[in-house]
């Protein structure tokens, strides 16, 4: 099986299968330097497209370096990633991808401050946004009590001018 890069719909460029790929088969491993997150941020504060894969606990990250690399994110994915014992990350098909057919993961990502990380993926169950269902539910509960909080200030400037008046 190959892959080739083109456009993409989704993101730029993408990645696709040259030839058939059958559920579970290992279609790329995602390759290149492993470095620490705080070297990444650094590294990359003012790039607006990166190429970095979070491993275990997110400490360390792979800048990738690879085909695999610009697989683009869908939230119906047709490929899911994997680590396995010896630290290596691989990219293998959840269901049979056709010849051509542009290859798409889950990125479920975790974090990215206050970048949006807007999803394009045109899936049905598209979420809008790259980040994982539990990071949504986390960043939303996050401004929800950051609002009661900035209400309950506004509350207590009110009350404090009408008492002085």
């Amino acid at each position: 099986m190959g892959l080739i890069v083109r456009s993409s719909a989704i993101h730029a460029a993408g990645c696709y299968t040259t030839a058939p790929v059958n559920k579970g088969e290992r279609i790329a491993e995602y390759t290149g330097r492993r470095i620490g997150k705080e070297e990444a941020d650094a590294l990359y504060t003012d790039y607006p497209v990166t190429y970095l894969f979070g491993l275990g606990d997110g400490s360390i990250v792979i800048d990738g370096f690879c085909t695999a690399m610009f697989i683009n994110h869908s939230c119906d994915g047709n490929a899911e990633t994997s680590e396995d014992e010896d630290g290596r990350v691989w990219i293998t098909a959840l269901r049979n991808i056709p010849a051509d057919a542009e290859i798409t993961y889950d990125y479920c990502l975790y974090e990215g401050g206050d970048d949006p990380c807007t999803c394009h993926c045109g899936a049905d169950n598209c979420r809008g946004s790259m980040y994982s269902h539990a990071e949504i539910k986390r960043r939303k509960a996050e401004a929800r009590k950051a609002a009661k909080k900035k209400r309950g200030k506004r509350k207590a400037a009110k009350t404090k001018s009408r008492s002085t008046s």
